[in-house]
């Protein structure tokens, strides 16, 4: 049962009625709740074509829909058509609800395939904090997808191919590390994380101020690329250390991935995808260098102007694609359209979703040009780049321990559940680790998702580990609270029977709760969802204040109210899955 669907069709018949366009119908939540639930401005886009006063229009309107018990209409200026639901539409819906598995939420008519990536995680490097929003949004965003009927293939697209294996592999060299592996000693030396953690930062400071060191690194790249040993062995050792350690972290996100792929996946897709560019005169060399021209009309324009070299200055400027260097070596941007051919192949999906710091943004732009000019997808496969802002602290600046050193993951982690043990501890529950995880947890995920993703945003513990206010604690604390409340009810007839203003305003916020996620879907942002959860949470905090639930003489009232809590439950339940937190038993 779609309330808003139903409006909709409503307004639809009513408009072909009158000889008016019925594709322009359109309803949204009203601006002023007390004086009606829905509102439709319909009347306001209709009126110039009609040659009439949008009054006039909307009275119209008004007059040919259809009759219905589900509603109230009234018209009031300057073109309003208000929607007041009755009780019946509130009760029809509300135990709909209660016995439905989706809740009331209807999945999507044209369900789709879609191919997500998120994760972003580095071979030989400790995963930090700049690694923790991706995860979280893109889990989220993949759970979202999946409630509404989508399928969806997550990759963890490990970057295990670049640069830093050559430089972490030439200074674990220089540190005596690999003499097994060259020959020169019969003891094999077990690579380890913590020796993996010392030798990239010093290999990436070192490769600044040494050119030889530098010329090395990019030997042992070209090396491992062309799985020269004992160069690729050493790489397979680097890289399952890594994965083990990447995977436990991920874990303890709650965020999970169907393919744990990376840069080298693509590799036997690099030469056939440049060969494409190549047989369709799309790839041309440029200062030894193998590049795709990606520039749209009103881009790279000469501007008349030159530089300090002599260089001609260009209006909105657009870099190429560079398919290799002058050395013949493969680059980020190369593996990038490798691998968005390699998963097309596999899965043709109908978008690719990029979950990736807004940094990237230029990246995405060309790469993703440069697979449409190439028609390694087909025209209609959307390719998405979901971009996000920075995690800073509460001082505005990206969030760092008190040295200035980026804080690692696994700290942060810690940071909030130990933040959560506290709260806990105020609350007479001491000692419990894994309680203490799982409200960290929520108050990260919530303190995450509902701010806008691309935009950036204060990381404050102690505020998101909160148990009042919008956090992700206060969801927990609300669903708590009502597994309590049904469990000392006892036996109970279920059906929702509304009796009051809050009971009213609450199933009138699940019909917004249930609008957000398809919200959140069409914005790629969980913030709608999270807003609206809270906001039912909120109402049923008002509810369950004013109203005697459990020592409720009268019977059918008591049953009415403890089925109203049980629907809450089912609501705030199936919100915090999707984004990505449980309800605990206590708190």
């Amino acid at each position: 049962m779609n309330i808003k669907k139903i409006l909709l069709n409503d307004i639809a018949y009513a408009l072909e009625k009158c000889g008016l366009d019925k594709s322009a119908a359109q309803v949204s939540f009203s601006g002023k709740p007390e004086l009606a639930d829905f509102q439709s401005n319909i009347a306001f886009s209709l009126a110039k074509s009609a040659k009439r006063a949008p009054i006039q229009i909307a009275e119209v309107i008004a007059q040919n829909l259809p009759e219905s018990d589900l509603y109230e209409v009234s018209v009031v200026p300057p073109a309003f058509i208000n929607f007041k639901l009755t009780d019946k539409a509130i009760n029809e819906f509300a135990n709909f609800c209660l016995k439905d598995e989706m809740v009331g939420l209807e999945k999507l008519e044209k369900p789709r395939k879609i191919f997500m990536d998120f994760g972003g995680a580095n071979v030989a490097k400790e995963l930090h904090i700049g690694h923790l929003r991706s995860p979280i949004i893109g889990e989220a965003l993949s759970r979202l997808h999946k409630e509404l009927g989508d399928t969806v293939i997550s990759d963890v697209y490990l970057g295990d191919w670049g640069t830093q294996m050559g430089l972490t592999i030439a200074e674990l060299e220089d540190e005596g590390h690999l003499e097994f592996y060259f020959g020169r000693s019969s003891e094999k030396e077990q690579i380890t994380l913590d020796m993996l953690n010392i030798a990239y930062p010093k290999a990436s400071s070192r490769k600044k101020v040494d050119p030889a060191f530098k010329e090395k690194a990019a030997e042992y790249t070209l090396y491992v690329q062309g799985k020269k040993q004992p160069y690729y062995g050493i790489y397979e050792e680097i890289r399952k250390v890594s994965v083990e350690r990447i995977k436990q972290n991920y874990d303890v996100l709650g965020c999970h991935f169907d393919l744990w792929n990376g840069e080298s996946t693509a590799q036997p897709y690099v030469a056939p995808t440049i060969q494409i560019f190549k047989d369709k005169n799309l790839a041309k060399i440029s200062d030894g260098a193998l590049i795709v021209d990606v520039s749209e009309p009103g881009e790279n324009v000469p501007s008349g102007k030159f530089d300090e070299n002599g260089k001609e200055l260009l209006i909105n400027p657009m870099p190429p694609v560079m398919l290799q260097k002058a050395n013949g070596a493969d680059i980020y941007d190369t593996t990038e359209i490798a691998t968005i051919n390699m998963r097309y192949q596999k899965y043709h999906p109908d978008e690719f979703i990029y979950v990736v710091d807004n940094r990237q943004s230029g990246h995405f732009v060309i790469t993703f040009r440069a697979a449409k000019k190439a028609e390694i997808v087909a025209k209609n496969t959307k390719l998405t780049h979901v971009s996000y802002g920075t995690m800073n602290g509460t001082d505005g600046k990206p969030f760092k321990t008190r040295s200035g050193d980026t804080i690692k993951l696994e700290d942060i982690i810690n940071l909030i559940k130990d933040s959560a043990k506290r709260k806990l501890e105020e609350n007479g529950i001491v000692g419990d680790d894994e309680l203490a995880l799982k409200i960290g947890l929520a108050a990260m995920k919530f303190g995450d998702l509902s701010s806008i993703t691309s935009r950036d945003y204060v990381f404050d513990i102690d505020k998101f580990a909160s148990f009042e206010g919008k956090t992700g604690p206060y969801i927990q604390y609300t669903g708590t609270r009502i597994k309590s409340l049904i469990s000392k009810a006892g036996k109970y007839t279920s059906g929702v029977c509304v009796y009051g203003a809050d009971e009213r305003e609450l199933v009138i916020n699940l019909i917004k709760l249930n609008e957000s996620y398809y919200s959140s879907y069409n914005e790629y942002s969980l913030n709608s969802l999270c807003l609206a959860l809270y906001n039912f949470c909120a109402t049923f905090s008002r509810f369950y204040n004013n109203t005697k639930i459990l020592t409720e003489k009268d019977n059918s009232k008591r049953n009415a109210y403890i089925s109203i809590c049980q629907l809450a439950l089912k609501a705030i339940v199936k919100a915090s899955n999707v984004l990505g937190f449980e309800i605990p038993e206590k708190m």
